[in-house]
């Protein structure tokens, strides 16, 4: 069996896309330790790997590199820290606010352990900050943005709106511009949320070889397009979305995005159809046991088609 080096990889893969190395490391690291990555002479940290491989496209799971003690415990505690921002959605009142205290605790443990200099847990932490609000109370859209733009510009300082297929991304630069794109959207700016949509699923189309955010992507954007009325262009979108958590496997955004299209083709006028995908939707959250969405899709399906729908 011919031996890999993972800093080959990355030469082939740069020169591949005509990426220089200053290119490719802006934002996560200095060119030297590229070029040393490259020569077989340094390893960087496991998450500056990750985050070069990703820029690349490559997915960094098929690259295995070990975990320090020190990486081990900052990836136990980003893991944390990104339970309690989910949670912290779901929850009211004092269990909100819970979660709120146990995720600053966190934050405030990664940020002490970490390397001052570490742009990637800067990054992660400014964003944490910025979903997480104060105590319980989500900042205002404004502040929210402005938060999230300069977390994203820690580490691709050339981030442009209006042309963000100029430049490379890692997943965690992804989840950045599409957060983004849903502050624009809950400010009622929809149209700068729709234009930033339709550039990332471009992007993850076009440069991605792991499709795991396409689904994500997709089912926000055609979500909004939904909500502008634009019923046809949602399918389409939402189709994308569809073909491939059925191809790669990952159902999350599945039922979503078929009661995307369900509400669509209802009004476009087409009720069988509309039936049948609302059914599709209903029985996957009900297999997957996501009770929350089950109740929304059932009054929105009942709403738009009237009692007897069949489930």
């Amino acid at each position: 069996m011919q031996e890999v080096f993972l800093g080959d990889v990355i030469r082939r893969r740069r020169l591949e896309l005509e990426m220089t190395q200053e290119q490719l490391c802006e934002g996560i690291c200095e060119p030297i330790t590229v070029s040393r990555l490259e020569n077989g002479k340094q390893t960087p940290s496991r998450s500056r790997i990750s985050a070069l491989l990703e820029r690349l496209g490559l997915p960094g799971d098929r690259y295995y590199a070990l975990l320090s003690k020190g990486e081990q415990e900052e990836s136990l505690l980003r893991k944390e820290i990104h339970d309690c921002v989910a949670r912290f959605y779901q929850r009211e009142g004092n269990e909100k606010i819970l979660i709120w205290e146990q995720a600053q605790e966190a934050l405030d443990r990664l940020v002490t352990m970490s390397d001052p200099e570490d742009t990637l847990t800067k990054q992660f932490v400014l964003c944490s900050r910025a979903l997480l609000g104060k105590r319980g109370e989500a900042y205002p859209y404004e502040v929210q943005l402005e938060m999230l733009l300069d977390a994203l510009r820690l580490t691709a300082p050339r981030f442009d709106l209006e042309e963000i297929g100029q430049l490379r991304y890692t997943w965690d630069e992804i989840q950045l511009i599409n957060q983004i794109a849903m502050v624009y959207a809950m400010a009622g700016q929809r149209k700068t949320a729709i234009a930033l949509y339709g550039q990332l699923l471009r992007y993850l189309q076009k440069n991605m070889e792991n499709k795991k955010y396409l689904c994500l992507v997709s089912f926000n954007y055609a979500r909004e397009l939904a909500a502008s009325k634009r019923y046809e262009d949602a399918i389409e979108v939402a189709e994308i979305g569809r073909k491939t958590c059925v191809e790669r496997g990952h159902y999350q955004f599945l039922p979503g995005l078929l009661a995307i299209e369900a509400e669509c083709a209802h009004f476009l006028g087409n009720r069988d159809w509309s039936i049948e995908l609302y059914c599709q939707a209903y029985y996957i959250y009900k297999a997957i046991g996501d009770e929350h969405n089950l109740k929304r899709l059932e009054r929105d399906a009942r709403e738009q088609l009237g009692p007897d729908i069949p489930f």
